[in-house]
């Protein structure tokens, strides 16, 4: 039922099951955007039926199209698709929160013992979990993106030529546009009344340098909100739009303290994104960790309010509806991509592959939480390095 269409307290039941759900997630979801989008298939549509698959990609595939994290901002789309703007807020924000508490903690401790915490033994375990609840998404998902021969080429295509380093934005919005012409072509539509679904916003906010080595919290809330407001890709851009500005322009980080930071980002739940609240903490303390946070998070917020209300309308349209289907097919190649990225990393002796098997087995056989499995490949690491199979 719409949310305009309930009582008083069924609006206050759904924006407090949103609040739960994604409260979870946030503390739960290790490794990175495609984990993270796998868990919420996995909590929103197979679990509480919330959305359609179809939707949930189609959510994806316009993510992909604007700037930010691409989790976080499909964390706030399905909150404005479940509860309005309020439900947008909640969702986005109780994803956000645990990751962002978490890191706040890390960095206090950092600053105080200049290191980081060691705990690869967690990685260790979790890891190969998170590769079978991605296999499982990517399953699911690639059932519903690979809906004929174009998309099922679009998506095979990006492949490819993700590994010849083109950029992931214009892989997805050559396959979007390949896709959307050839279907209305062989459908006979030739009108060309609108070939995108809508103007790709780039935000270019000015940033007024500060005195090199020392920063106020206005300052670093207006670097961080740049960054948001034009980043498109993985964790590794990030690193080097923080390269360039924070160490090699402002001078307020050391290339090592950036290291340190993106490390914690990577090693804790939630989006990797919050590396700007250890940032911001670095450099100017308690309210440099929240102007880092809300800076680097808010343009995502701002792009999906401005796009979540003609989501439903872009699939009405021939052309827009072909355009989306060669996005989300070519959204399944970069996600491909990353989980062959991610098997690498994860899957380094013997009893790693072990617990992927499992959990792959696991997953697919029975209707288990995501997050039962996250705690037991947490155990099996603490186990691992308590028993000497890892270093």
């Amino acid at each position: 039922m719409p949310y305009k269409q309930l009582n008083g307290v069924q609006r206050q039941q759904r924006l407090s099951e949103l609040a739960i759900v994604f409260l979870k997630l946030g503390t739960i979801a290790f490794g990175g955007p495609a984990a993270h989008i796998a868990m919420m298939d996995d909590e929103c549509v197979k679990r509480r039926q919330w959305l359609s698959q179809e939707k949930l990609l189609d959510l994806l595939g316009i993510t992909n199209l604007i700037p930010g994290p691409n989790s976080t901002e499909l964390a706030v789309h399905i909150g404005y698709d479940r509860a309005g703007w309020k439900g947008l807020i909640i969702a986005g924000s109780c994803f956000i929160l645990p990751a962002m508490l978490i890191v706040w903690a890390l960095a206090a401790v950092y600053v105080r013992f200049q290191t980081v915490p060691e705990v690869g033994w967690l990685l260790y375990g979790v890891k190969p979990v998170i590769m079978a609840i991605v296999a499982q998404a990517f399953w699911k998902l690639g059932k519903a993106a690979i809906k004929d021969l174009p998309t099922a080429i679009a998506g095979a295509t990006v492949i490819a030529a993700f590994f010849l380093n083109v950029n992931e934005l214009v892989l997805l919005l050559l396959a979007g546009l390949g896709v959307m012409l050839f279907k209305n072509i062989q459908r006979g539509n030739t009108g060309v009344a609108a070939l995108l679904p809508f103007p790709i916003v780039l935000s270019q906010v000015s940033v007024t340098t500060a005195a090199i080595g020392k920063a106020t919290w206005p300052q670093v809330f207006l670097v961080f909100l740049k960054i948001g407001s034009v980043l498109y890709g993985s964790g590794y851009v990030l690193l080097a739009f923080l390269q360039r500005d924070l160490v090699e322009r402002m001078q307020w980080l050391t290339s090592q303290q950036l290291l340190d930071a993106v490390a914690i980002g990577q090693l804790t739940p939630g989006p990797v994104f919050t590396t700007a609240t250890f940032i911001g903490y670095l450099i100017a303390g308690n309210v440099g960790a929240i102007a880092g946070t809300i800076g680097i998070f808010l343009p995502a917020f701002v792009f999906v309010a401005i796009v979540s209300p003609w989501a439903a309308k872009l699939r009405s349209s021939p052309w827009t509806s072909g355009f989306l289907d060669g996005v989300n097919a070519a959204s399944l190649g970069l996600m491909a991509v990353v989980t062959y990225t991610l098997a690498r990393e994860a899957l380094i002796d013997w009893l790693t592959i072990g617990v992927a098997l499992v959990s792959t087995i696991v997953v697919f056989r029975f209707k288990i939480n995501s997050a039962w499995l996250v705690l037991a490949g947490g155990t099996i690491g603490f186990l691992a390095q308590k028993f000497g199979w890892i270093a």
